[in-house]
């Protein structure tokens, strides 16, 4: 019989997929976020319990209720999150958030006849007495699909582009695995795409640094959305320049600002304001390597 684990979590997070995910590649796994209620039904007899770094004090109580049912509680830690002295150089904001989420419920943990999972022999030895197994790190992108990057780079002033854009990007990166979505922006454009998976938002910056940006390699499409509004009008075609330059094939509004220098299909898509047909778009050039390198090479050819 399968083992059945419980990971609690504060999301997905890298502790878990570099130590974790590979110490329980054979056992039942399901994920619970640690600052969430936790289920209101009691968990099967013989489950096991893994915090990674951080309890609650809702999942405390839980445990404490089915104590009982629970077969092995287990507390990861990879940083030495049960030494108040060496958090002295932290933040106090980053110190308050270890001792409110991990520090004191060490006493508990203990009270509760926890394993202590450790990340580094350095933390094994400290805390030898609580007898640790120590978890060997391994790589999560061995199996990793290759990605490739569709991107909008817009300033403040696109934020109707961008909100227009939330619910595209959503539908896309359900649909295409493969797909990443960058977009720069502030705390407002964080905020706004903070719920969607394998989104990147950039800090604004200089011109300078913006132009070495888009000459790395490793974009695929570039998206230029334009809402028909009276400041869009006197706009120019300058976005078919950084998004060549970025080696990726355009998405552009069907508006008069782009039909001067994008033949549709020939250097780039023309696609009226319609999310779903952007969608449509955004997928089916992701799905066409052949017709992305023609559409770059001609873009590249008319600049």
């Amino acid at each position: 019989m399968t083992q059945q684990f419980w990971l609690i979590q504060a999301g997905d997070n890298p502790s878990s997929d570099f130590f974790i995910k590979p110490e329980l590649q054979n056992a039942e796994v399901h994920k619970f976020h640690c600052f969430e209620t936790p289920p209101l039904r009691p968990p099967e007899v013989g489950v096991s319990i893994v915090f990674v770094r951080y309890l609650s004090r809702a999942w405390v109580r839980w445990v404490e209720q089915y104590r009982d049912r629970i077969d092995q509680l287990v507390y990861f830690m990879d940083d030495d999150l049960f030494d108040w002295g060496s958090h002295r150089e932290l933040s106090i904001v980053y110190r308050w958030k270890l001792y409110h989420n991990a520090l004191r419920y060490m006493s508990w943990l203990q009270a509760q006849d926890a394993k202590l999972w450790v990340s580094t022999p350095w933390l094994a030895n400290k805390y030898r007495d609580w007898q640790p197994q120590l978890l060997e790190p391994k790589s999560p992108y061995i199996d990793s699909n290759e990605l490739k990057t569709i991107f909008y780079h817009g300033s403040s002033s696109h934020m109707h582009e961008m909100r227009w854009l939330l619910p595209v990007i959503d539908a896309v990166l359900i649909q295409d695995s493969s797909l990443v979505f960058e977009i720069m922006g502030d705390q407002a454009v964080r905020k706004l795409f903070s719920k969607l998976p394998r989104v990147n938002v950039l800090h604004p910056m200089t011109w300078e640094a913006y132009q070495a940006l888009v000459s790395r390699p490793g974009r695929t499409i570039g998206l230029a959305p334009l809402m028909n509004s009276g400041f869009n009008k006197a706009r120019s075609y300058t976005k078919f320049f950084d998004i060549s330059q970025a080696g990726a094939v355009g998405i552009y509004a069907d508006h008069d600002v782009y039909r001067p220098v994008i033949r549709h299909r020939e250097n780039g898509l023309l696609v009226s304001m319609d999310q779903e047909l952007w969608v449509t778009a955004i997928l089916e050039l992701s799905n066409s390597e052949a017709e992305r390198e023609r559409m770059l090479e001609n873009a590249r050819n008319s600049l």
